[in-house]
C-alpha cells in the first residue's frame, strides 16, 4: 500500500481527524509532516514528523520521501507541482484532486494573484473550511484508500 503523507504546516484539524480515522481504518501508513509538533493520537499507522523551521523544511522533506503512487494531502501548490513531479497523487483537504492536466492553470491563477496583493488590491482569502469541505474530504479519501486495496 502507498503512504499517505500529510503537509501538516496548514492542514484543519477537522481534516487532520478525518485522516487518522481513515489511515487507522485501513492501516495506511500515514506522516503529518510539519516544523512544529502537531498532537496526534498514540498509532501504529499515524505518526508525526517533525522538521527544522525555515522556509520550505517540510515541503523539502515531503518531496525527498515520497515515491511513485504516494498522496499527498496538500494545498501548497508549488510542494504539489513537485509531488506530481515524482510520481505521486495529490489532494488537497478539500477533496480535489490535482494532477498533470489541472496544476499548471492553477498556479497561474495563485501567481496572478499574487500579483493583484503586492500591487495593493484586497482579494480576500481562502474561503472558511465548511461541514461540505469536510464531507467533500472524507469521500474523496475514502475513494483513494479503495482504490488502492
Amino acid at each position: 500500500m502507498p503512504n499517505l503523507w500529510v503537509d501538516a504546516d496548514a492542514c484543519p484539524r477537522a481534516a487532520r481527524d478525518i485522516i487518522v480515522r481513515a489511515a487507522e481504518r485501513t492501516h495506511t501508513p500515514t506522516r503529518f509532516v510539519a516544523n512544529h509538533q502537531i498532537p496526534l493520537p498514540a498509532s501504529k499507522w499515524v505518526k508525526p514528523m517533525t522538521v527544522a523551521s525555515g522556509f520550505d523544511a517540510a515541503d523539502n522533506e515531503i518531496v525527498d520521501r515520497l515515491a511513485s503512487g504516494d498522496l499527498i494531502i496538500t494545498s501548497d501548490l508549488p510542494l504539489a507541482m513537485e509531488a506530481l513531479e515524482k510520481g505521486a497523487q495529490v489532494m488537497t483537504t478539500r477533496g480535489e484532486t490535482l494532477d498533470r492536466n489541472n496544476i499548471r492553470a492553477r498556479v497561474q491563477m495563485r501567481d496572478f494573484m499574487e500579483t493583484l496583493r503586492a500591487s495593493g488590491e484586497h482579494t480576500g482569502g481562502p474561503k472558511g473550511y465548511s461541514d461540505s469541505d469536510r464531507r467533500e474530504f472524507a469521500n474523496a479519501l475514502d475513494r483513494w484508500l479503495a482504490q488502492q486495496r
